[in-house]
């Protein structure tokens, strides 16, 4: 059962930009890691799940995550916030979330035919919500982003998992947990479920771009409002390239959670009784 749920996750991190060396998230080949190194201070409001993954905290009470980030874990007793550990009284997986079957899963590894694969993907609600034993007071909750204007748009992506470069991309064995690093991106397509961007070559990048590494599940895609910082997906999976068996290269389609798809869910969770 272990190896079973390793597997699954390990391919959806990194099926990713997963979910998938040291550092966190995957650079340009032709920049210094040190320019997209961040303090933990940059954003205070993530959340660290145990091992590897992430989310964020938006209420004091509340950490939104990707459902396949936590789904794995027999049982989740502590997330880390501002670099305390924090209790957790409960979690809550959408009922939507749907875990791929073995069977399709090694049928994908022997032929390199992720089509079905990345069908179950998308027909999934990767989303799950934490509530934490007590309130946090000692870090503000990040809003959510409610409207559909992600397309276009410019994101800032934060995490802790692997790392490597556009150029060579990095090794399923690189460590999952590592140092906190930033990026941005541009939002390529958003609809229903699902936001996602491209990691392209430096001819046609940002300046800073970047893309998710296996260990950032759940982890934030930030866009900055007129007020600040507001959260508009999580980490979640991303399209393997047909030939390419390495993950986080040039080329690379990242599929992240929209949260705006999602806000009913959220509120509706958090405004419930237990």
């Amino acid at each position: 059962m272990y190896k079973e749920s390793h597997m699954i996750r390990l391919v959806m991190l990194a099926l990713l930009a997963v979910s998938s060396s040291a550092g966190a998230i995957v650079i340009r080949d032709d920049v210094e890691d040190s320019t997209y190194r961040v303090p933990a201070s940059e954003f205070p409001a993530l959340a660290d799940l145990p091992g590897e993954g992430h989310g964020v905290l938006v209420a004091p009470q509340w950490v939104v995550t990707a459902a396949h980030a936590v789904s794995w874990q027999s049982e989740i007793r502590q997330v880390t916030v501002n670099g305390q550990p924090r209790d957790v009284e409960r979690l809550v997986i959408h009922p939507g979330h749907r875990k791929p079957p073995q069977a399709l899963l090694d049928q994908a590894l022997a032929t390199w035919d992720w089509t079905l694969f990345r069908v179950l993907l998308a027909s999934s609600d990767d989303i799950a919500l934490i509530k934490l034993a007590r309130p946090v007071e000692d870090v503000a909750p990040v809003a959510m982003n409610t409207g559909d204007d992600e397309f276009g748009q410019t994101v800032t992506i934060v995490g802790k998992g692997a790392t490597g470069n556009g150029g060579t991309g990095y090794e399923w064995s690189s460590s999952h947990r590592t140092a906190l690093r930033r990026a941005h991106n541009k939002v390529t397509s958003a609809d229903g479920r699902w936001l996602c961007y491209v990691f392209d070559k430096p001819a046609d990048a940002l300046p800073l771009e970047g893309g998710s590494g296996s260990g950032d599940s759940g982890g934030p895609v930030l866009i900055q409002s007129g007020t600040g910082w507001v959260v508009a997906g999580l980490t979640s999976w991303s399209d393997p390239q047909s030939s390419e068996r390495t993950p986080g290269r040039y080329g690379q389609i990242t599929c992240n959670v929209r949260l705006s798809h999602y806000a009913d869910w959220i509120e509706g969770v958090i405004a419930a009784q237990p």
